[in-house]
């Protein structure tokens, strides 16, 4: 028997994205891993191909009774509370901090490869950059509780030595199919083609930087199906370690990513540019840009898709078919 690939938050959108991806591969021997209550996301997972499924909590517990110790080969762990406005810092702390320490230490406990999920959220307002320099983590000063529960792993990883035998991926802006269920935290392009078709138009928020226009605060998009390809990267190359951007290196601005939705409907653009709501306006990012020098000295050297091409490949054959995610045949 095939030892099993765990993916964590597997029924989530990166997660569900990437159990597509093993399978496009003919792989199938995953465990899926994630807490579905009441929301929509099981349907990410109706066309995947796996062998088993279980609740965050009875995995832990499977884990602890050493069940599955030798059961495992790698663990992609893509859970996480992804809520940029999650105010209930302890339930954080639970599920981001101390549940990605309990699966760290049992992977390197046990020799089982550890690729997990940080975020360019740590960055902060970018002021002092986008590097994935590890000399310059303790310095970053994350905007929000989400961003700090992944500081914090990033940092104990770092601190125990951990992050020399596992790999830490700093997502970017991602979007793109199987994020149905993320409510207000799906992407701008997925809340903009609903604006589209409900009323034919975007509404973008308003600057208050007087470096950058309405509508040209800017982003480092990542298509998820090219966050897939570096995510695969380090799941192949168990010897690659350490923190890494996953962006594109490229900032795009509101405007052109709302203009590209446009094109793929064939619409013209229409704008309308709104006041932004006051408890957002301390933590809010008007620059992200990855840099990804150290991504490509790592040795993956795949090009990442243009803004528009992408669009077009999730708006066309994704939201207006309304189909999830589905393996080759």
């Amino acid at each position: 028997m095939q030892k099993l690939i765990i993916v964590t938050g597997g029924a989530g959108f990166i997660g569900s994205a990437l159990v597509w991806a093993l399978n496009n591969l003919g792989i199938d021997n995953i465990l899926i891993v994630d807490h579905l209550g009441n929301s929509e996301k099981f349907r990410n997972l109706v066309p995947l191909k796996y062998i088993d499924y279980l609740e965050k909590d009875d995995f832990i517990a499977e884990l602890e009774k050493e069940s599955l110790s030798r059961k495992i080969d790698t663990i992609l762990h893509l859970g996480a509370c992804s809520s940029t406005t999650e105010t209930d810092s302890s339930y954080l702390i639970r599920n981001n901090f101390e549940y990605s320490k309990k699966l760290c230490s049992f992977a390197l406990s046990h020799d089982v490869r550890f690729v997990y999920a940080s975020s360019g959220a740590t960055y902060g307002d970018g002021t002092l950059g986008f590097s994935d320099d590890e000399t310059g983590m303790q310095a970053l000063r994350p905007l929000n509780m989400y961003g700090y529960s992944k500081q914090m792993f990033d940092l104990w990883a770092q601190q125990t030595g951990a992050l020399k035998k596992i790999a830490g991926l700093k997502y970017f802006n991602v979007f793109g199919p199987n994020e149905y269920h993320k409510e207000d935290m799906r992407s701008v392009v997925h809340k903009a083609y609903e604006q589209i078709v409900q009323t034919g138009k975007v509404r973008l928020f308003k600057s208050y930087s007087p470096n950058y226009g309405d509508g040209l605060q800017k982003r480092d998009f990542v298509y998820v199906k090219d966050a897939l390809k570096a995510t695969l990267f380090f799941y192949h190359n168990r010897n690659v370690n350490g923190i890494y951007n996953i962006g594109t290196g490229v900032a795009q601005t509101w405007k052109a990513l709302v203009d590209a939705i446009f094109s793929a409907l064939n619409r013209k653009s229409c704008i309308e540019f709104i006041e932004m709501p006051e408890q957002l306006k301390p933590k809010y990012q008007y620059y992200t840009c990855a840099s990804v020098s150290k991504l490509r000295l790592s040795g993956f050297m795949e090009e990442f898709t243009p803004l528009e091409e992408s669009v077009t490949d999730y708006v066309c054959n994704y939201l207006v078919p309304g189909k999830h995610l589905e393996p080759e045949k």
